[in-house]
């Protein structure tokens, strides 16, 4: 099974960028779907970004749409999140998960978790 271990968060201010990472451990990872969830204080854990396994099919939340950009590199087997104009509101434990199906990926539903970085926005 494929595992993830996520990168990059951090305590920004509002108004900052981060790129959080997710680095894949098995090659097989290239011919998987990817998404990134996340989970804030007291909150249920929600959908962020979801992208196939060639890059495309790019889905987003309404809540960051226009700010977020989620990518991969296949040659690296690792996932990116590109977060601009933090909103203290982002502030979460931020995940990556990936299965061989995009729609279970985009349920919430994948084989593979990582553990979680957490990004943290000040006002």
């Amino acid at each position: 099974q494929v595992q993830l271990v996520e990168s990059g968060g951090g305590l920004v201010q509002a108004g900052d960028s981060l790129r959080l990472s997710c680095a894949a451990s098995e090659r097989t990872f290239r011919h998987y779907a990817m998404g990134w969830f996340r989970q804030a204080p007291g909150k249920e854990r929600e959908f962020v970004a979801a992208i196939n396994w060639s890059g495309g099919r790019p889905q987003y939340a309404d809540s960051v749409k226009g700010r977020f950009t989620i990518s991969r590199d296949i040659a690296k087997n690792t996932g990116y999140l590109q977060m601009n104009s933090l909103k203290p509101e982002d502030t979460a434990v931020y995940y990556c998960a990936a299965d061989s199906d995009f729609s279970t990926v985009v349920d919430g539903r994948g084989d593979a978790w990582g553990q979680g970085t957490l990004v943290t926005v000040s006002s």
